[in-house]
């Protein structure tokens, strides 16, 4: 009979040490693909077929390099591939070679990333604006907390005094291009 108890432990002990094996392989198994997926983002997804996203859009267009390696840099790339709605008062290229020089080059160092967030979220308001909805005296809320003001001037749509060029409808959004970056106070 001891014997017997003792098979039965035995055999008892093999079936768990089995089953924690098993177990623990499923695991890695299951999880290796979250792991991959949780690092991709929706930065990752690839859509040949939607309309494209304010990200999507601004990594298309040669004039907003220098934004689109500050977005990457302040680590907002899929913030701003989300569903939103977001509005992007988006500098050009040109904007950012106005800032004194080693301005962009001193924000872009990882020291500096909550620096450029704020600046970048200065840009950036939760709702689409669209050019009809912008009326003089308005202001509104960025996400960093600021607020930018909107003037009307002959004809012309201006964010802080600085003239909306154009706009550009996004999947998520909507892009208004501006000639200068706008400074949080």
């Amino acid at each position: 009979m001891k014997s017997l108890i003792n098979l039965f432990f035995v055999l008892f002990v093999f079936a768990a040490v089995s089953c924690a094996t098993e177990t623990t392989e499923s695991t890695t198994t299951a999880s290796a693909p979250e792991a991959s997926a949780a690092t991709v983002g929706q930065s990752g997804v690839q859509d040949e077929t939607s309309n494209p996203n304010i990200v999507q859009v601004a990594v298309g267009n040669k004039d907003f390099s220098t934004l689109v390696t500050a977005v990457k840099a302040a680590g907002l790339v899929d913030a701003l591939s989300n569903a939103g709605p977001f509005t992007v008062f988006a500098p050009t290229n040109a904007a950012f070679d106005k800032l004194p020089k080693g301005t962009v080059e001193g924000l872009l160092k990882p020291e500096k990333k909550d620096d450029l967030d704020n600046i970048l979220s200065y840009h950036t308001y939760v709702g689409v604006l669209k050019p009809e909805i912008l009326q003089d005296g308005a202001t509104y809320e960025m996400v960093n907390g600021g607020k930018v003001k909107i003037t009307k001037k002959d004809g012309k749509t201006f964010v802080n005094d600085v003239e909306i060029a154009a706009s550009v409808p996004t999947s998520n959004g909507i892009i208004h291009v501006i000639g200068d970056v706008l400074l949080p106070k």
